[in-house]
């Protein structure tokens, strides 16, 4: 399910990237739901399947994870 053909458009490289370097030089810790592509707080950068506030579903994963899966 982690295929980025999957993903919703909303989630780009560039707000992934940015998630990614908020988390390294900030306190900001973003996640994103693969199924709404909902912005998520309050994620661990290796977040898996937490609970989106949005669309009550467990897809929502940390920014660094996603970046990971892209490799």
């Amino acid at each position: 399910m982690l295929d980025r053909k999957f993903w919703p458009p909303a989630i780009t490289d560039e707000r992934l990237f940015a998630a990614a370097e908020q988390r390294m030089f900030g306190l900001d810790s973003t996640g994103f739901c693969i199924a709404c592509g909902n912005e998520q707080g309050g994620c661990e950068p290796d977040a898996r399947r937490y609970l989106c506030c949005s669309c009550d579903s467990h897809q929502v994963y940390g920014a660094e994870e996603l970046l990971l899966s892209c490799l």
